[in-house]
């Protein structure tokens, strides 16, 4: 019963941060109906994605991966065993230190910004003005990094506290701003006789700083104040580069991956990957509903029962908790897989945006959502490895991935055009989760017994028969309507016949 009540507990505190996702998620899907409308999938949309993806190749690094997991387990150990103003130095200390290192790396990034376009995107000089429409927004977005890379320390503490809520929304705000400003910017620079996308790029910039600010108040109630020390020598500081290391080369092979896509996308002609980044966003918006959440809430938990060696108690957390990220994984995509152009169609056609777009859009997000479930099992492995103190697995699996993308790409490239990107995304996510997931099962056994198997059977199969209900659906009811219909439906059969684990995530009474 223990084990259950804790994948319940991580459930509850899952849905927490998957509130605030949500939310964000569905503000970045208006902010990308905002650049389809002004943009469409042309020149200046294909400019603002490869500026917008050159800062976000290090975000990763510095920002939700291998920074913000690392300092969340150091200063966790440092409250746990010294006490919270240890801590909070500690957080200071970090905060001076990788806040000096980004400031160099900015700066680096401003005066090789020609040359970064020139390597991700090399095809853009056979366009008039496209080159250095890129080089001019990558300059205006590149200190975004510095901003969101101090927002995930930050929101890394609030986890640590016990503060799921407030950061994962403060990624709402970032939406919002740069929504709301960028559009305002946009009219504004035209008038000036500067390019409007400008004025999008700089709500980026508004807004990587709103995010940013909005954790510190919370912070401050707990008595968290902030003093500029630099101290690169400092035990904080090692530990927590000590444990980015083996994330680094992992994240490092994921940022791989992206510009390895980028690079074949921007060789696909006009509008490639403008069609590739709004159906990886439409993609991105089911992993907010499970992905980001469980793997905050997991973390954790995983890393008590890993401290006090129980590792029959992980297994069983661990199983639980899989299962109900894959309650969730598998009928969304199945759900994109079958109702994909109905989606598109319905958020992005306005403006500028073509029902060809539409086409195109909905072709990748086809592809794209065959790795769904996969990744979202990434999602749940990963947390354990760290609880584990295992961080170079996990790196070894994205290096692996690499090579599955690359050959899958150079395989289909002549066949597919800008859909063997989306292929080989789908089948290096999908890998990497599978040779986790074995790793892990080798690693401390008995991973996945019987009693998974059959939960996993129920969830297959109720997803089975809602994805026939959808595709019967289609052409006969609106889209808007469809998909509750069918979520309502899946869940109205896991009620019937289990596993309970499915349904942790919509039960907002506490267990017993």
């Amino acid at each position: 019963m223990a084990d259950r009540n804790g994948a319940s507990r991580i459930a509850r505190q899952a849905r927490a941060v998957t509130v605030a996702v949500v939310i964000s998620r569905l503000l970045g899907l208006v902010r990308e109906q905002v650049l389809a409308l002004l943009l469409g999938a042309g020149r200046e949309m294909d400019a603002f994605v490869v500026a917008y993806r050159i800062p976000n190749l290090l975000r990763d690094l510095f920002a939700e991966g291998a920074l913000g997991m690392a300092f969340t387990r150091v200063f966790s150990a440092t409250r746990e065993r010294r006490d919270p103003s240890a801590a909070f130095r500690a957080a200071s200390e970090v905060l001076s230190t990788f806040g000096l290192l980004l400031a160099g790396v900015i700066l680096l990034g401003e005066v090789l910004a020609p040359g970064l376009v020139h390597l991700l995107a090399p095809a853009f000089r056979e366009v008039p003005g496209k080159f250095e429409l890129t080089v001019s927004l990558t300059r205006i977005m590149w200190p975004f990094l510095f901003f969101i890379s101090l927002s995930a320390i930050l929101a890394g503490m609030l986890n640590a506290l016990g503060v799921f809520f407030w950061p994962a929304l403060s990624s709402a705000l970032f939406n919002a701003s740069a929504v709301g400003v960028g559009v305002g910017l946009y009219f504004l620079v035209a008038r000036l006789g500067l390019p409007p996308v400008t004025g999008l790029a700089l709500g980026v910039l508004v807004g990587g700083f709103v995010q940013a600010a909005f954790n510190l108040p919370f912070l401050r109630r707990r008595g968290f104040r902030f003093q500029f020390r630099p101290a690169p020598r400092s035990p904080a500081v090692s530990e927590t580069l000590r444990l980015m290391a083996p994330s680094v080369l992992g994240l490092s092979a994921m940022q791989l991956n992206v510009f390895l896509n980028t690079y074949f996308a921007t060789s696909c002609g006009e509008g490639a990957v403008s069609w590739l980044a709004y159906a990886f966003r439409l993609m991105y918006v089911p992993l907010g509903l499970f992905g980001v959440g469980l793997s905050l809430a997991l973390l954790p938990e995983a890393s008590r029962r890993a401290a006090r060696e129980d590792y029959e108690g992980l297994r069983k957390t661990f199983g639980s908790s899989l299962l109900v990220g894959l309650s969730l994984s598998l009928p969304s995509a199945t759900g994109l897989v079958v109702l994909a152009e109905p989606i598109v169609r319905l958020i992005f056609e306005h403006g500028r945006f073509s029902p060809a777009d539409t086409r195109h859009t909905a072709e990748a997000l086809r592809l794209f959502a065959l790795g769904l479930p996969l990744y979202g099992t990434t999602k749940v492995v990963v947390p354990v490895f760290y609880a584990l103190g295992n961080t170079l697995l996990p790196a070894l699996s994205s290096l692996l991935s690499v090579g599955v993308n690359l050959t899958v790409i150079l395989l289909s490239l002549k066949h597919l055009g800008f859909k063997a990107v989306a292929l080989g995304t789908a089948v290096a996510l999908s890998f990497q989760g599978a040779f986790l997931l074995f790793v892990l099962n080798l690693r401390i056994g008995g991973l996945l017994p019987l009693r998974f198997w059959l939960g996993f059977f129920k969830i297959a199969s109720g997803t089975a028969f809602m994805g026939g209900l959808a595709f019967i659906l289609r052409e006969k009811v609106p889209i808007w309507f469809n998909i509750p219909l069918c979520g309502a439906f899946f869940l109205g059969l896991i009620r019937l016949w289990g596993p309970e684990e499915a349904l942790y995530f919509w039960k907002f009474r506490r267990p017993a």
